[in-house]
């Protein structure tokens, strides 16, 4: 913020700064040249002005120069010697602050210099794009030679160079900037914040500077399987087996038996014939909503009025019509099917938890429709598989929960439970299964349909055979272990029952979803920000389209991995942020008469969960309890030798403590920071064999007992 301050007051002098919004300028300081990482892309961009340039350039040699000549001092090690600075053994450059600093001013130096490099701009041309300065040197020179100044054309904002190298045709660039400034102008334009996840400290990650970290409060990785152990274990024993790429489409080359034991994984989650699995679920529901709404003869789909963009998009992208009704409202849905002849082609899209409000369908209700007026069910649990029901397998499984816990791993349905009655399940690889990718699972005739007509399944490169390996793992582990999934809730609990106390507004909800109403676009951003820049607190603003306007939040996830510490820094840190902006409050919105179901009158401000508390164990006092600052996470046993076992046949057994953390031997020499030569920084052998890598247990490894000591599990 005072970097953005100190710039405002050049905006009347510099005609960059001048025509440049300040939400631009916010999104180029704050952002990292992706050429050169040391420097700001408004730094990058600062080395083409002809005032800012040789400035920068000056600027780093000097500060180079100041580190330069204290780090070639012959007195150096009396001067750590009387300051009492013992240098340990195994000292590298980041333990030093003024080395590290010398570094990191020598590489800035560096990316300056390749960043300037060829773009010297003459005064002549400064003075053209408007800039007073040269402008006025210009002037002083003509002056001083007794002659008059030579006129300048002056550049005029929509003047560029597309259009007058294309002097007549469409301004392309205009159309841009037109669409992006409807975009700023109702506060819908979208930041993306330089956010690094780190493997080893979850839910900690770095920003654009390593050495910034900040605790991550919205990530989808619901249940942190993305470094999960045995997960990256698995990864990197694929990898070495079988590579990076899957080598194409499913249908040439890219159809591996990593794929095929993803689907078997998926297909039993769900006590389903088949599944099929994507590159996305974006790209799972748009490519068989659409398959299906096109071949099925005058086919009529009902969606929900709250249903995720890919649906609504395959909708779309389909010939079927397309009928909305009402957020879970079972009548309005009635009202609307009834208008239909029951032999006609029908599909009733919906989803069973919503992402963004946290509402439940009411799953089984619509199946009696369904049923009733002759329609198929199409069911998204994108924001439910891994984080409901007794394996995972989502809400519809939940909603039967104890038979479906005493029908364990058999594969077959449980006939007239909701989840065999749901006609199409799709779901995600990316989020509490910590991966990517998406599925659907269904009937085998369903999925090889889809599989034979399906232009986002038939035409785009297969999966990665590591990341595929490393979703069944996710699966196998989750489908064994409950411990996660209650933690979570209870951690999700928690969060919910101390922001009520301080009035804070949490959209209410049965299921895991947080969010905390802000209802304006430049006021949630502004949390967001304060959040992350004064508490090192990331929770991405969510605006339009993606909630309506009036209604933008803050969408928390919290894990069942932030500690009591993290979730006491998070609530005193949201409400200085609502104090700090005035944003309004529960009591607030009760007397505005209330906003998407917050302050409601006669509506209550708390929902009954959907995991009760039974399902959590508190009447059997097994309630996982919350970590604290410096506990490790719980990494199940049998979970890891379940996981294990699904890749005997591929990659053979394994036992013993968990190899997550794999190393390559670091070059002998220190890299030159000041040169741009991949060579210098690259060691000349790269060590990736599993005999090459070094196994040595890692502070994260856990120990595991023999197979022999383990109930096998199918």
């Amino acid at each position: 913020m005072d970097k953005l301050s100190t710039l405002s007051r050049f905006k009347a002098s510099c005609p960059f700064l001048g025509r440049t919004k300040t939400s631009t300028l916010r999104n180029l300081c704050t952002s990292t040249s992706t050429r050169f990482p040391s420097i700001s892309l408004l730094t990058e961009r600062a080395t083409n002005c002809p005032v800012m340039g040789p400035a920068l350039s000056v600027r780093s040699k000097e500060i180079v120069a100041g580190y330069a000549s204290m780090a070639g001092n012959s007195d150096i090690e009396q001067i750590h010697k009387e300051k009492g600075v013992n240098i340990p053994a195994d000292a590298s450059v980041e333990m030093c602050p003024h080395a590290s600093a010398a570094r990191a001013a020598a590489r800035m130096a560096d990316d300056l210099a390749h960043a300037a490099k060829g773009k010297e701009i003459s005064s002549k041309a400064a003075a053209a794009a408007g800039c007073p300065f040269h402008k006025a040197a210009l002037e002083q020179t003509a002056k001083a030679a007794g002659v008059a100044p030579h006129p300048v054309p002056v550049s005029t904002a929509s003047t560029s160079v597309s259009s007058s190298a294309h002097t007549g045709a469409y301004d392309y660039e205009a159309f841009y900037n037109t669409e992006l400034e409807k975009k700023h102008k109702d506060k819908s334009y979208r930041y993306f914040n330089n956010i690094n996840r780190l493997a080893h400290k979850f839910p900690v990650a770095h920003t654009a500077k390593v050495e910034d970290e900040v605790q991550v409060w919205c990530s989808n990785d619901y249940l942190g399987m993305g470094n999960n152990p045995v997960v990256l274990e698995t990864m990197h024993r694929t990898l070495d087996r079988y590579g990076h790429g899957a080598g194409g489409t499913r249908n040439i080359a890219g159809n591996g038996a990593v794929h095929l034991g993803l689907e078997r994984e998926l297909a039993t989650l769900h006590r389903k014939d088949a599944a099929l699995i994507f590159s996305s679920c974006y790209v799972a529901n748009d490519a068989t909503l659409s398959t299906l709404g096109t071949k099925l003869p005058g086919c009529v789909m009902f969606s929900d009025k709250s249903n995720h963009a890919s649906m609504i998009q395959g909708m779309r992208h389909s010939t079927a019509k397309r009928v909305i009704f009402k957020h879970n409202d079972l009548d309005d849905l009635e009202n609307k099917l009834k208008e239909y002849p029951k032999e006609t082609p029908k599909i009733i899209a919906f989803e069973s938890v919503y992402s963004m409000c946290g509402s439940i369908s009411p799953i089984s209700e619509i199946c009696d429709l369904a049923e009733k007026y002759g329609a198929l069910t199409f069911l998204d649990e994108v924001h439910a598989v891994g984080l409901y029901g007794p394996r995972g397998a989502g809400v519809a499984e939940h909603l039967d929960y104890e038979a479906q816990l005493a029908h364990g791993e058999n594969p077959d349905p449980i006939p007239g439970s909701v989840m065999d009655r749901i006609d199409i399940i799709t779901g995600t690889l990316g989020k509490a299964y910590g991966a990517v990718g998406g599925y659907i699972a269904g009937s085998d005739d369903f999925i090889d349909m889809i599989r034979s007509y399906a232009p986002g399944f038939i035409f785009t490169t297969s999966l990665p055979p590591a990341t595929v390996a490393g979703a069944q793992a996710s699966i196998a582990y989750q489908k064994i272990y409950l411990g996660d999934r209650q933690l979570k809730q209870v951690n999700v609990r928690e969060t919910k029952r101390r922001f009520a106390e301080l009035d804070i507004p949490v959209v209410p909800g049965p299921s895991h979803i947080l969010p905390v109403l802000v209802g304006d676009a430049a006021l949630a951003k502004a949390a967001s920000d304060k959040l992350l820049y004064d508490h090192s607190i990331y929770v991405q603003a969510i605006n339009y389209p993606t909630v309506a306007v009036g209604e933008e939040r803050l969408r928390i996830t919290v894990t069942q991995r932030h500690t009591v510490e993290q979730i006491d820094k998070l609530v005193a840190a949201v409400d200085q942020v609502f104090t700090d902006l005035n944003i309004n409050r529960i009591k607030d919105w009760k007397a505005l008469g209330g906003r998407a179901t917050v302050g409601v009158p006669g509506e209550d401000d708390v929902v009954e969960p959907i995991w009760t508390k039974e399902q959590l164990g508190e009447e059997t006092a097994t309630t996982p309890k919350t970590l604290r600052d410096g506990e490790k996470d719980v990494v199940d046993p049998q979970g890891v030798f379940v996981a294990r076992s699904r890749f005997d046949h591929l990659l053979g057994p394994i036992s013993g403590p968990l190899r997550s953390g794999y190393q390559v031997a670091a070059p002998a020499v220190t890299p030159n920071t000041t040169t741009s030569s991949a060579a210098s920084v690259v060691p000349k052998t790269m060590k990736t064999g599993t005999k090459l890598m070094d196994f040595a247990p890692r502070a994260r490894d856990i120990p595991v007992p023999p197979p022999s000591k383990l109930s096998a599990v199918a």
